[in-house]
């Protein structure tokens, strides 16, 4: 069975996407930038950036039922590499010892104020 999450978000609307679909035992989580949806704001810099994506994150997987526990592959595309560090520790914060496999990925993104955009995959731990 498929299930859609939302967040409400106009880039969801306009772009015919989900923030995360669910399906069997899998979520995926579309890649995230660091968006207050609610009042369509972005925070300054690539830390704060990372800290609100995978907050937005962290509130899909539970609503679909999953937690950070449960993701098994992350990717991260920056704007600059030199950002690399600022963003280790909400990463940290987030995955802990989970560790999922991870790919970076240095390319622009779609608005200028972006500097820092996250996707998950999270598999139901048995």
């Amino acid at each position: 069975m498929r299930r859609r999450i939302t967040t409400g978000s106009e880039f969801e609307r306009d772009f015919a996407y989900s923030r995360a679909v669910v399906q069997g035992e899998w979520c995926f989580v579309s890649g995230t930038t660091g968006y207050d949806y609610a009042a369509m704001k972005m925070p300054e810099g690539a830390a704060a950036q990372a800290e609100a994506a995978l907050a937005t994150i962290g509130r899909a997987l539970r609503e679909a039922g999953f937690s950070f526990e449960d993701v098994v592959r992350s990717v991260v595309y920056l704007v600059d590499p030199a950002d690399h560090a600022a963003i280790a520790p909400a990463l940290r914060a987030c995955f802990g010892e989970v560790r999922p496999a991870n790919t970076t990925v240095v390319t622009a993104l779609i608005r200028p104020e972006m500097r820092v955009e996250i996707e998950v995959t999270a598999l139901r731990r048995a």
